[in-house]
């Protein structure tokens, strides 16, 4: 089955979902969903890894066309910067059904 959709889900500490949603519009979202989150990983983990665990954190859902994915992913990788180890994590589920989506508008010139 090929999907039409994605749904792109972003976790990130407090304060970061401007900045998924920025970079994540450079490459046609046209929108978001954050919800406040709080993460559970304790002290054991920030030893394990060597990282400063922020324990506020918010989830951004994204729905995508699924040609539109892997440039969300790859910017929200480099932009918000999830190549640093604690930042945050993105992953993509597919969507087979979606209602309440208008038709993007043409762009204007």
């Amino acid at each position: 089955m090929k999907y039409k959709h994605e749904a792109i889900f972003c976790i990130v500490n407090s304060g970061y979902s401007e900045a998924v949603m920025e970079a994540a519009k450079k490459f046609g979202a046209r929108g978001g969903t954050v919800i406040n989150a709080r993460g559970t990983a304790g002290k054991d983990a920030e030893k394990f890894f060597n990282i400063t665990v922020e324990p506020e954190k918010e989830i951004v859902m994204i729905l995508v066309p699924t040609e539109c994915k892997d440039d969300i992913l790859h910017a929200l990788y480099k932009e918000v910067g999830l190549d640093s180890p604690g930042q945050g994590i993105a992953f993509s589920l597919p969507v087979d059904s979606v209602v309440g989506i208008a038709p993007a508008e043409p762009q204007k010139k």
